[in-house]
């Protein structure tokens, strides 16, 4: 099953469409122009169903087999969204929308998913049937989890889910992927450290939150240092100190700690919250301060399937005709963890070759990956619903 003639045909045509999504990036649920173009394409391209606003903006086209008789339903899941980032490409396509960029890939992503529905429809080589989810908001909106509280898996019996990312670092084509936790719970926080202000000059006439807040950033560090066991993961970054002053001469009243916290186990997120909850409001009192903490509990841990993991790494390998490779998990996070808590299924990776790494603002996707990307998601198709 390695790449398709057809497919390797096909490659300028997917390209032109990742290019032109590129050029005109939208953000989280906004993928109007997007999700309007995917459902002409499916459209034109013959599928039996193409539904829009699932999950708001998302977008569902269905194609069933010469033969439907195994009962069998794979859904194959793209993203459409883009980032809020200047670009710095210089390329022909670059973002025409000011501060705003895919660099995440998805225009790849999108572009891929909508060759392999093209290829799909053509051939129908398949017993059963191929729902083609393309999904806003993967950027911070949850929306895979928005798709499937419309009942997206229900609606049209989905049984197995399968996702694909780009990955800069690893040679063009070639895959990498992981059974169990693969990306991490993204949580985060904001912490407000309310002291007493006053002039610089009598800093024994205030509660200075600066301080409190100096402290406790020191002391957050150690829930990985000294509450994590050594063999599990957790991160507890602090991103952002606020003050409601920029005078040099002036101990403000307050201070604003923004952060996020990333695991790969339930029993260490639980473990992560509550020690930033307990660590904040005794650093606070130990000083005279106060503190209150917003909580905000983000995309769940996305773990693949063992079974699904193994269908997925089989076809890859066929499709690259090289080892697929077992990475470490990744602490970035990944909502298409909301469809593989309602159904089996896997998330692979497919190189990107040496480019900037993905949310960096001269990140771009490598057309070159379109074949193998395409023939994956079509190679898994046919191999889980082999023809009659």
């Amino acid at each position: 099953m390695p790449v398709k003639n057809r497919i390797a045909e096909m490659q300028p045509e997917i390209a032109a469409w990742r290019r032109d999504f590129h050029e005109h990036p939208e953000l989280m649920f906004e993928v109007h122009r997007t999700a309007g173009i995917v459902a002409q394409r499916l459209r034109d391209f013959g599928c039996d169903e193409v539904v829009t606003g699932i999950g708001k903006t998302g977008v569902v086209g269905v194609i069933r087999g010469r033969n439907t008789g195994s009962g069998r339903v794979i859904g194959l899941r793209a993203d459409m969204d883009a980032l809020p980032i200047i670009e710095a490409t210089g390329a022909p396509h670059a973002s025409k929308t000011p501060g705003v960029m895919h660099a995440c890939g998805h225009d790849g992503h999108t572009a891929m998913l909508l060759g392999a529905a093209k290829y799909l429809a053509e051939t129908r080589n398949f017993d059963g049937t191929v729902v083609v989810i393309f999904q806003p908001a993967e950027e911070g909106g949850g929306g895979g989890k928005v798709m499937c509280d419309d009942g997206m898996m229900e609606r049209w019996n989905i049984q197995e889910v399968y996702g694909m990312h780009n990955m800069p670092g690893l040679p063009v084509g070639q895959f990498a992927i992981r059974p169990g936790p693969f990306f991490a719970a993204t949580d985060t926080f904001s912490i407000v450290i309310e002291g007493r202000g006053g002039h610089a000059a009598k800093p024994h006439d205030t509660v200075d939150p600066t301080v409190v807040s100096a402290h406790l950033v020191l002391a957050l560090q150690t829930i990985a240092s000294r509450n994590a066991d050594p063999l599990k993961s957790v991160v507890v970054s602090v991103t952002s100190f606020r003050t409601e002053s920029e005078a040099f001469n002036v101990i403000p009243q307050t201070v604003e700690l923004r952060g996020t916290v990333r695991t790969l186990e339930k029993e260490m997120r639980a473990l992560a919250e509550a020690r930033i909850r307990a660590l904040t409001e005794h650093t606070a009192a130990a000083f005279g301060a106060t503190a209150t903490i917003a909580w905000r509990a983000g995309y769940p841990v996305m773990a693949n399937h063992a079974a699904e993991t193994v269908h997925a790494a089989r076809v890859a390998a066929e499709v690259s005709g090289r080892e697929v490779l077992e990475v470490p998990p990744l602490m970035g996070g990944e909502d298409f963890a909301y469809m593989l808590e309602e159904r089996p299924g896997a998330y692979i990776l497919v190189g990107n070759g040496d480019t900037a790494s993905v949310h960096h603002p001269a990140y771009d996707f490598d057309d070159n990956v379109i074949p193998a990307g395409v023939s994956w998601f079509v190679g898994l198709a046919e191999a889980r619903m082999p023809a009659a």
